[in-house]
């Protein structure tokens, strides 16, 4: 293999489509083909489905997060030699979760945010690692502690999320006390459709499997404002909660019933100025705001 069959890999794969990523490396269809076919025959593997949009084979999911590397660490050298300011920065891509990005992650990178440009990609802290796997982002926080294939891991620390309502809604819906039968009435807020942290609550709470309404909310400050405003109950992280409760905005539902959820940072295991001053950001924040206080 060489550089420029890696580039027309994940090419391919971002554009969709021989032909646009034939535009994106100012080259021709056919060549850009015969890369790829090239690549292939030297790894032995079919590496991309010749669909549309082109899709990446689970055998090739390593080879693009190859090329990616490799991408990341040129532009890394690029922003390295280049002396003067308009040159372009390095780059930094992550996966993190909704409820990190809206209580500590934003004012962690903010003191990077002159110097490094950072492309953020919002998901799930149970499903984050699988931008790791393709390549996809170069970092994650995740609830995996097993490092994906190539990268590290490193403990960040805990988000203790608590069941929580407007006193209006748990006046109207858990008069009677929360147990199976009201919890199996009151409507619930689910950030979307990943979101598995209401669930596991219910159970805990019912011993049962219960469905009750749901509504969605993919974006977490606006996840909070619909609690706060009794659309229904949910769980938020101590950093979302404590002021609301503060005020009287919000209340617990079940007293010493919260949901601990460990958060790891994973990166590539690849020596990245950037990428390590990010990691020392975060790291450094995640101490401060993820204290594990008692249950």
């Amino acid at each position: 293999m060489d550089i420029a069959q890696l580039q027309a890999l994940a090419a391919a794969v971002d554009e969709g489509t021989f032909e646009a990523a034939a535009r994106a490396l100012h080259v021709t269809p056919s060549a850009i083909s015969q890369r790829i076919r090239a690549l292939e025959n030297a790894v032995g593997g079919v590496l991309l489905q010749r669909s549309k949009p082109i899709v990446v084979t689970p055998a090739g999911i390593s080879y693009l997060r190859l090329a990616r590397q490799i991408e990341a660490l040129a532009a890394e050298a690029e922003a390295s030699a280049a002396q003067r300011a308009t040159q372009r920065w390095p780059a930094v891509s992550m996966a993190i979760n909704g409820d990190s990005l809206a209580t500590w992650v934003m004012a962690a990178l903010a003191p990077l945010a002159n110097e490094i440009t950072f492309d953020i990609h919002r998901e799930d802290q149970d499903h984050s690692a699988a931008l790791l796997r393709d390549g996809t982002v170069m970092a994650a926080i995740t609830t995996e502690e097993r490092p994906v294939q190539g990268c590290t891991s490193t403990r960040l620390g805990v988000m203790h999320y608590r069941a929580m309502a407007s006193p209006s809604f748990v006046e109207r819906w858990f008069a009677s006390g929360v147990d199976a039968d009201t919890l199996g009435l009151a409507p619930v807020v689910n950030f979307d459709q990943k979101d598995d942290i209401q669930h596991r609550f219910l159970r805990a709470a019912s011993g049962a499997t219960l469905a009750p309404p749901q509504h969605f909310v993919p974006v977490s400050a606006d996840f909070a404002e619909a609690v706060r405003l009794g659309f229904g109950w949910a769980m938020l992280p101590d950093q979302q909660s404590r002021e609301l409760v503060s005020r009287g905005e919000l209340v617990e539902l079940a007293a010493g019933q919260a949901v601990s959820v460990t958060l790891y940072w994973q990166q590539w295991a690849l020596q990245m100025t950037a990428l390590g001053r990010v990691a020392d950001a975060l790291g450094t924040a995640a101490k401060r705001m993820l204290a594990e206080p008692s249950i």
